[in-house]
């Protein structure tokens, strides 16, 4: 209980953040372009709390935080006194419109570059993306990756940490082929490109990473099968494992990696392992049944709540990735390019089929991923931040009516007619992009809910 109230506490700060952000683009150029403001509202229903400042305007966070809105004058829909005419929405010429519309997405795009000069000013830890095992037999092997190389870019987007690798591994779903730029594994000689076929690459985000897919992990250091940690309420604590345990054998078989023990583990719950076990010099035989757990997939897994001792990472792998005020600017510009790219490409293979349905994450995967950024501290926040607000930005660009960019399509349109779209079309298409808008959000909501 304690989890989700943290995810829904998180979830309204980033969202009631990012909405603020999003409105006062639309407020502030408003005002720039001299539209009268009527209410500034985080929120939607009955107003919580509400001041009207010395301009005017309602300033109001309201019940519903799932979104907000900023209400201008418009002789549309209100009835214009004499001399507010020149302070309607509606009155002005299109290109103070155009901006005022266009500046809500922006203004994400703008505090996207914000929150990632924090995040580079501030530093945050990462290891260099060395590759750890290669499937034999599978895409990577069939590339050439091997063991030990370290990944300069994929397809030439340069990858300094994991995450990088990642969002551009992310970035060809759908596609015919990447090129990585590799480092030798001894670090002897020049850089190579790597050529990926990926005609026959099935990668399933729900399941598995899109590394292991292709056919290889990332390096992480040596792990001894010597317990570190024991939970309390766990199957390891009932069979009576303790820290400092070395496990030495499980059903007759010698352990040599502690990929077997996660692998038994998982494979048997609520049945009986047997362990051979090492403590204070003396070999002790231990019965272990393991708790069971349901996945998304309604796979039934076991666990036991234990943990192995891990070997340090190597001082040459680990780094801050941290720079100075100035050139923050430029890494966080383009952090934000590279976001906005895989973001634009990925909302392309969603309309033609690339990318299924099964992909979109509503409101309870972006409360969970915000719970998480949130308790891995303040850096990762504001980089789950930086994310959301792009996404938010490209996604109100969208042409279709009821967003940012369906008024933008019939400015659009206003441009080359030299005359306001009819209201009977606007209103159509209002509720023909409401019914898209409504139905992809239950198709969201609805994986939301399959993950849980």
């Amino acid at each position: 209980m304690t989890g989700i109230l943290w995810n829904f506490a998180s979830f309204i700060i980033a969202l009631g953040i990012l909405v603020a952000v999003h409105e006062f683009g639309h407020f502030w150029v408003a005002r720039r372009c001299g539209v009268k403001v009527e209410k500034f509202s985080i929120g939607f229903g009955k107003s919580i709390w509400s001041k009207v400042g010395k301009d005017g305007t309602e300033y109001s966070v309201s019940v519903i935080p799932l979104g907000g809105y900023v209400k201008m004058l418009d002789g549309r829909v209100d009835d214009l006194a004499e001399g507010e005419q020149e302070f309607a929405f509606d009155r002005k010429p299109l290109w103070k419109r155009t901006a005022i519309v266009a500046a809500g997405p922006a203004f994400n795009f703008f505090f996207a570059i914000f929150a990632y000069w924090l995040v580079f000013l501030i530093g945050v830890p990462a290891v260099k993306p060395v590759v750890g095992e290669v499937t034999p037999y599978s895409i990577a092997a069939d590339a050439g990756l091997e063991p030990g190389m370290e990944l300069k870019s994929v397809s030439g987007v340069k990858t300094a940490d994991w995450e990088s690798v990642n969002m551009g591994l992310i970035a060809h779903i759908g596609d015919r082929q990447l090129t990585m730029t590799v480092a030798p594994a001894d670090g002897i000689g020049a850089e190579q490109v790597k050529y990926f076929d990926l005609t026959e690459w099935n990668f399933d985000p729900e399941k598995e990473s899109a590394m292991s897919a292709l056919g290889f992990v990332p390096f992480t250091p040596a792990v001894t099968p010597r317990l570190t940690a024991v939970s309390e309420d766990g199957a390891g604590a009932k069979a009576g494992l303790e820290v400092g345990d070395l496990l030495v054998s499980l059903d007759g078989q010698k352990i040599s990696e502690w990929k077997q023990v996660v692998e038994a583990i998982q494979q048997h719950p609520n049945t009986p392992i047997e362990f051979q076990i090492e403590r204070n010099g003396e070999n002790v035989s231990l019965t272990m049944i393991p708790d069971s757990r349901e996945l998304a997939d309604k796979r039934v897994i076991g666990f036991a709540g234990i943990a192995p001792e891990v070997a340090e990472w190597p001082e040459n792998y680990r780094f801050d990735l941290q720079f100075g005020v100035i050139d923050s600017v430029g890494k966080a510009v383009e952090k934000t390019g590279q976001v906005i790219s895989l973001t634009i490409s990925m909302l392309k293979k969603l309309i033609v089929g690339d990318v299924g349905l099964n992909n979109l994450s509503g409101p309870i995967s972006i409360a969970k991923g915000a719970g998480m950024t949130a308790d891995y501290g303040l850096v990762y926040f504001l980089g789950f931040l930086a994310l959301i607000s792009v996404n938010l930005g490209i996604i109100n660009l969208v042409p279709l009516p009821m967003l940012d960019g369906g008024h933008l399509l019939f400015f659009a349109i206003e441009a080359v007619i030299r005359r306001p779209v009819p209201e009977k079309i606007q209103e159509m298409g209002y509720r023909v992009g409401g019914a898209i808008i409504f139905s992809l959000m239950a198709v969201a909501i609805f994986n939301d809910f399959a993950r849980l």
